[in-house]
């Protein structure tokens, strides 16, 4: 009896063998990419990613020239103002504030002086170029769209503001500035820390919601602040690949310095 179940185990051996050698065949066939080549690939899917936001911006940007609203702007925008939530209206205000008049200005300068105090220059460098260019890139935006803000005919309009509408500057900066620090902490801080956590959520969270507040405001279109997020999502991008370049360089340079110092 143990004879015979011991011929059937090796007759289903034999019979799979060929199809594991198989598979293993393919397997080994299949070629190693190096770690600069998968790095290539990933490099080229982001690019790919960055371009299509590009792309879809620039096709907004051309209607929002055109059009001072669109039909879905104005139903989104009235449905979000009808919601009767209480505190919602001051939780809006409240996420907005950051964004009002001087305050990016304020808060980015005291940012950079936290970075280069503690001697994080490569900070201090990438901050000012995604908050201060993407702010230069919105104002250049704004001059050539041309877009006219929501008024008070057509919906609640809880603060008068002079500039242009298309794209959004609070959410601009939202994105380039808190988006920034949400990825600075990730890299820099412990991780599974409880400092680590809500310093993300920190960051995240006026990211998320400065696009509801500015459309509940009535300060934009639902689509000033979709295109706002397409452009400085874009932007903080460039300005992160920037900041690992001049982090790799700087790092660069301290083994050397340290390796001239011991030799």
């Amino acid at each position: 009896m143990n004879i015979n179940n011991h011929d059937d185990e090796t007759r289903q051996a034999a019979q799979q063998s060929p199809t594991i050698d198989l598979a293993a065949r393919a397997d080994s066939a299949q070629p190693q990419l190096s770690p600069r080549r998968r790095a290539a690939q990933r490099l080229l899917r982001a690019e790919i990613r960055y371009a299509a936001a590009l792309a879809a911006f620039t096709l907004l940007a051309v209607f929002a020239h055109f059009y001072s609203y669109f039909g879905w702007d104005l139903r989104a925008e009235r449905a979000l103002q009808s919601l009767a939530i209480p505190g919602l209206e001051a939780l809006m205000r409240f996420v907005s504030f950051f964004g009002n008049t001087w305050h990016p200005h304020a808060i980015t300068a005291i940012t950079l002086s936290l970075f280069l105090y503690f001697r994080r220059r490569s900070e201090a460098a990438a901050l000012l170029l995604s908050a201060g260019g993407c702010a230069i890139v919105n104002s250049l935006a704004k001059i050539l769209i041309a877009r006219p803000r929501p008024t008070a005919d057509l919906v609640r309009v809880f603060r008068d503001v002079p500039t242009q509408s298309f794209p959004s500057g609070h959410v601009t900066f939202y994105v380039c500035y808190f988006g920034f620090l949400f990825f600075t902490a990730y890299a820099l801080l412990p991780r599974a820390s409880s400092v680590r956590r809500l310093a993300l959520a920190a960051f995240f969270l006026p990211v998320l919601l400065v696009g509801f507040s500015r459309v509940y405001l009535g300060a934009h279109w639902p689509s000033d602040t979709i295109g706002a997020y397409l452009l400085s999502g874009v932007w903080l991008a460039f300005s992160l690949h920037m900041y690992r370049h001049w982090k790799e360089r700087a790092t660069f340079h301290a083994k050397s310095d340290g390796q001239s110092t011991t030799g």
